[in-house]
């Protein structure tokens, strides 16, 4: 080797040195650390007071069980009119915000997707969604909650570059879920799918981190848990259980497409009537809410987690038109415009989905056609396989046993079929229009459209 070449190598080895040891790098670094501590803190305190928040609403409508009538319009109409004064962003699932958010390069723009302000109003609106008997999770919430604290981390820390921003907001999406449903791989696998739609090398590290971090948190406060439970479910594919797989891939992706193609269309076409009229689209759909949740005596309010803990462990079951319903409730509430996910809500639907579908097959497939259901349901709302198939893995314990090929092979077919009925997944066609709005393009670069 030339002394040249030495001397390059020793000239590096001194910048990455200096670099290394550089107070401002360490500085960064322990705001950064601070920060994913930041975000579990965040989301398992979210993640408390939100699910003790859906006890008690069930708790009240169990002992009156007309309260719904006039609590689910009401509440929802204040939700709104709070959202529309105080916390305007704060709406929907937040999970389109994030996805928005990572396009937009201004941080005057950004504001509007991710702000201290709006993750204080998504906390509170979903709360109180929450306790007014919404059909709606935690989950887009706590993604958006938790990118808005990491935002918030790379203004305070001068993180200006857009790159090491967006690496921020993907890591915070990342450690929330993994945090909030102690589900690390889906947590990193939903940032790289859904959020990034790629693997981006530079901040691989930066969202594996933050999630450990995240994760150390949850576990401390919250322990080692399953969300729905552990599965009991066994199917042998070499014995005939090929065919369950197809009916749930295939039925469960077209359900889930329609419903998509439903949530996309009926919301564009009442645009229009809800900016003129947001109170009155949210006391109505809260009004139909609550009778859907009357006529089925309290079981489609809330994120359905219970109902599908229930149907994943084997200790309950639902009526058999749980599914379409629990579907519908889910609808109606994300067309009220009140903040709150669709992660559970769809999962529950798709483990009712699952009972209906499983009395038309052999007993011995019942809590494996449960379990396929709920995934190919999940998949067809969401069209992103991997991360549906991580998930179900993760919050039904399934990860070892032979239900874990099932789970793989109905998620990605559910999710080819969901494209028959819905073209663009969900939460990319949510997204774009967020990017549309005037006061967000203008951080793209590009001229508001005058239409």
């Amino acid at each position: 080797m030339s002394s040249w070449k030495k001397f390059i190598q020793y000239r590096r080895l001194y910048q990455h040195s200096k670099q290394a040891l550089s107070f401002e790098l360490w500085f960064r670094r322990l705001l950064f650390w601070s920060g994913a501590i930041a975000v579990g803190l965040v989301a398992v305190g979210f993640a408390i007071v939100a699910e003790k928040a859906n006890e008690v609403s069930n708790d009240w409508f169990q002992q009156f069980p007309y309260l719904p009538l006039a609590l689910c319009p009401l509440g929802f109409m204040l939700i709104i009119w709070l959202k529309n004064k105080f916390f305007q962003g704060s709406e929907g699932s937040g999970i389109p915000q994030v996805m928005a958010a990572l396009s937009v390069k201004q941080a005057a723009s950004r504001k509007h997707l991710v702000s201290l302000r709006i993750a204080v109003g998504k906390f509170l609106l979903t709360v109180l969604g929450f306790l007014c008997g919404g059909s709606i999770g935690r989950e887009g919430p706590t993604i958006q909650l938790s990118a808005a604290v990491m935002n918030s981390l790379g203004r305070w820390g001068s993180f200006h570059r857009h790159d090491v921003e967006r690496g921020l907001l993907l890591a915070g999406g990342a450690a929330g879920i993994s945090a909030a449903f102690n589900t690390p791989l889906a947590g990193i696998v939903f940032a790289i799918e859904e959020l990034s739609g790629s693997f981006e090398k530079g901040i691989s590290g930066t969202i594996v981190t933050t999630v450990i971090l995240g994760g150390i948190i949850s576990h401390y406060i919250l322990g080692n848990y399953s969300y729905f439970g552990t599965s009991t479910a066994i199917l042998d594919i070499t014995a005939g259980g090929w065919y369950p797989i197809i009916i749930c891939a295939i039925l469960g992706g077209l359900l889930g497409g329609i419903f998509s193609t439903l949530l996309l269309s009926l919301t564009w076409l009442l645009r229009n009537f809800a900016r003129v009229h947001p109170l009155v689209l949210a006391g109505i759909m809260g009004l139909l809410l609550a009778i859907i949740g009357v006529l089925t005596h309290g079981s489609i309010f809330g994120s359905g987690y219970q109902e599908a803990k229930a149907l994943v462990t084997g200790t309950g079951s639902v009526s058999d038109y749980y599914g379409p319903l629990k579907m519908l409730a889910n609808l109606v509430t994300y067309l009220s415009g009140i903040p709150g996910g669709i992660f559970a809500p769809s999962l529950s639907a798709g483990a009712g989905f699952g009972q209906l579908l499983s009395l038309a097959l052999p007993d011995h497939f019942h809590q494996a056609v449960i379990i396929l259901g709920m995934v190919a349901f999940f998949s067809g709302v969401v069209q992103s396989p991997i991360t549906c198939f991580v998930i179900v893995l993760e919050m039904t314990n399934s990860v070892s046993g032979n239900m874990i090929l099932p789970i793989m092979l109905t998620s990605v077919m559910a999710t080819a079929f969901s494209r028959i009925t819905c073209r663009q997944p969900l939460y990319h066609s949510l997204a774009i229009r967020y990017l549309r709005k005037p006061e967000i393009k203008a951080g793209l670069g590009l001229k508001p459209s005058s239409s």
